[in-house]
């Protein structure tokens, strides 16, 4: 089993993730081998809030250009969480608005 940090990689930030911080939906890029119920833990653990319900995408990698070198980028699996009502707002995400 991973460790909460493990699971939770990083928080997204751009706008349309930024703006759902009202709605109390938060985005993370998460382990590719995390199901939802280990991400739900994992940010109950850290952030010590009541998670509602996640919801997980496949981001697969863009072909990207280089000058001459052509690449891809890597892979990588977002989740975006929901807290429930009465869950107190993640402190982290409340300095970004």
């Amino acid at each position: 089993m991973k460790l909460a940090s493990e699971i939770i990689i990083a928080p997204v930030i751009t706008e349309k993730s930024m703006a759902g911080s009202d709605m109390k939906k938060y985005t993370f890029k998460v382990a590719k081998d995390a199901t939802k119920i280990d991400i739900a833990n994992a940010v109950a653990e850290l952030f010590k809030v009541k998670v509602a319900k996640v919801n997980t995408i496949n981001v697969r990698g863009h072909f990207r250009r280089y000058g001459r070198f052509e690449g891809k980028t890597a892979s990588w699996k977002k989740a975006v969480v929901t807290l429930t009502a009465d869950s107190k707002p993640i402190e982290f995400f409340e300095g970004m608005m």
